[in-house]
């Protein structure tokens, strides 16, 4: 067992963890973090996707010691203490059906927003390439993103 401190969501957490353990395993089995999901545990779908020190990362494939001394976000940190306004795209644009690829989605789309916030459509599908959907065809999560871009920028022009 290892102690391990790091920052999750802007809180100090400290804790004992088998080395052996995924950072995905510690999120949602000992602390209760139920965004990132388990659809792969290869690292291909998306679905456990978090921020790690501002990056995303696939948290199936992060060891627990490998978070030691970091900042870790969820899509719970993210959303404090409402939804953020490419969230809400996400709602408007009816982008999932069954939700389970949507935290690793809107992590990956606000990865993207915050690296270019003024995308192409092309540059929106690469951004969110790396994150499967079984449900929705990608066309609302891609609209949503677009639409997001296009009323920041909007938005921006008015002021």
């Amino acid at each position: 067992m290892n102690k391990i401190e790091f920052m999750l969501n802007g809180e100090k957490i400290e804790v004992w963890a088998n080395a052996h353990k995924t950072l995905l395993e510690l999120l949602r089995e000992d602390l209760g973090i139920k965004s990132p999901k388990c659809g792969c545990d290869l690292g291909d779908c998306g679905a456990c996707t978090v921020f790690l020190d501002g990056k995303s990362v696939r948290s199936c494939l992060i060891l627990v010691p490998e978070v030691n001394g970091c900042d870790v976000v969820t899509l719970e940190g993210i959303m404090r203490p409402n939804l953020t306004k490419l969230q809400q795209f996400f709602l408007d644009h009816n982008s999932f059906q069954c939700g389970f690829c949507a935290p690793g989605m809107v992590l990956s789309a606000t990865e993207l927003l915050q690296k270019n916030p003024t995308p192409t459509l092309e540059e929106i599908k690469e951004g969110l390439s790396g994150n499967l959907c079984r449900c929705t065809g990608y066309t609302p999560i891609i609209n949503a993103v677009a639409d997001a871009v296009a009323t920041t920028v909007a938005t921006t022009i008015n002021e």
